[in-house]
């Protein structure tokens, strides 16, 4: 299977294809966009008039995010799943906020700040639950999540030196690549844990090396976007 990661460079569109599990199509993130951003659009709005800011309620979601994991580490797992729910709901509607107010670059950093932070948060509260079942397994998944995260902020870093520009996955202010598992995937995840907390290890296992699979399938699209470009600029 091919995965086409299409980039608008320098002003024309091109095509970079890598080995991948599935096709394009059945991102989940990038197909869910026409379905979800129009009501968290039309949220959006409402709340930006009400004088709403965009990290407010990027700050808000974290927030609630953290109290989603506190009540994982105390095995009150459904609870921590509709703490999830509510604070995903919320990753998104800043977005929206900023689009009916002014979008910033402090924003967009924020956003992806808190973000890392919550991924890393819900492995770990499952690894507090039972430190000698789930520890090895929750490193393993914490570990994915960091060298998947290097080669996504990578690989942003490079395509904005290229003016590379994608709206596949909303307006954002990083550019976003697709991958094997992407946000929409890991959240996902996360409620499956809290619906399944005893089988833990054997799901982050799993999850982990999906991850990883992304990572180097990122890295290979990285070598081969960007090797191409460096070629093209010493000639």
């Amino acid at each position: 299977m091919y995965l086409t990661d299409k980039a608008l460079f320098n002003g024309y569109e091109k095509s970079y294809v890598f080995v991948s599990l599935k096709r394009e199509n059945a991102m989940f993130d990038a197909n869910i966009r026409p379905l979800i951003d129009p009501p968290l659009n039309y949220i959006g709005h409402g709340l930006a008039r009400l004088g709403v800011t965009a990290n407010s309620v990027t700050l808000a979601g974290l927030a609630i995010g953290i109290f989603a994991a506190i009540a994982i580490s105390l095995e009150a797992f459904f609870i921590g799943f509709i703490l999830i729910c509510i604070s995903r709901v919320a990753d998104g509607l800043d977005g929206a906020v900023a689009r009916a107010t002014r979008k910033s670059d402090f924003g967009g950093y924020l956003d992806i700040a808190c973000d890392f932070l919550f991924y890393a948060l819900i492995p770990l509260a499952f690894v507090w639950v039972s430190p000698e079942h789930n520890g090895a397994a929750g490193a393993w998944l914490l570990a994915s999540f960091y060298f998947n995260g290097a080669t996504f902020l990578g690989y942003a870093v490079l395509a904005e030196k290229h003016e590379m520009h994608t709206s596949k996955r909303g307006s954002k202010s990083l550019y976003f690549t697709g991958g094997l598992l992407e946000g929409a995937e890991t959240i996902g995840f996360f409620l499956l844990l809290c619906l399944l907390p005893a089988w833990f290890a054997v799901l982050a296992w799993v999850f982990g090396a999906l991850c990883f699979f992304t990572a180097v399938s990122r890295i290979v699209l990285a070598w081969q976007v960007f090797g191409d470009l460096i070629e093209k600029d010493e000639t």
